[in-house]
């Protein structure tokens, strides 16, 4: 069993649809992959935004309207093997609140890429509209069916 951990700012937006994606790829594909996310600022119980909500159901089928967010500090972020966060200011934010799992914190694009990638950061959506959330989703597919691979 792998465990990943998905992080974000909220746990509203990137980290939630990160989350039910791979978590969705891996009962497709009968991956043993349990998969969590949280935020680093996030409010626990906050909803996701109505947009990541509605391009998960319209695009991707899935529903994310019963996804509640849950603050790193109330997480259970030190069982994972894998913690993947949405940006590298994110990743040392998690290794200096949590040094010991150094090892195992990664950002997505950075845990998929080749190594020569630049552009670490997946870009925050909230507060834009929905074609940006388009837009940010189909990146974390792309990432997610990596992931998946990679695991």
């Amino acid at each position: 069993m792998v465990k990943i951990m998905f992080v974000c700012t909220g746990n509203i937006c990137r980290s939630a649809m990160a989350h039910i994606m791979l978590e969705n790829l891996a009962k497709e594909k009968k991956k043993d992959i349990e998969v969590y996310s949280c935020g680093i600022y996030a409010e626990d119980g906050a909803h996701s935004t109505r947009q990541a909500i509605d391009v998960m159901k319209y695009d991707y089928d899935m529903d994310l309207t019963k996804h509640r967010a849950t603050n790193i500090r109330n997480s259970n972020i030190e069982e994972m093997d894998y913690i993947l966060c949405a940006t590298y200011t994110h990743k040392i934010m998690v290794i200096g609140m949590y040094p010991k799992l150094k090892e195992k914190v990664f950002t997505m694009k950075e845990f998929v890429s080749d190594g020569n990638s630049k552009d670490l950061d997946l870009k925050d959506p909230w507060g834009y509209d929905i074609e940006i959330y388009r837009s940010c989703a189909k990146e974390i597919y792309e990432i997610v069916n990596k992931i998946i691979d990679k695991v």
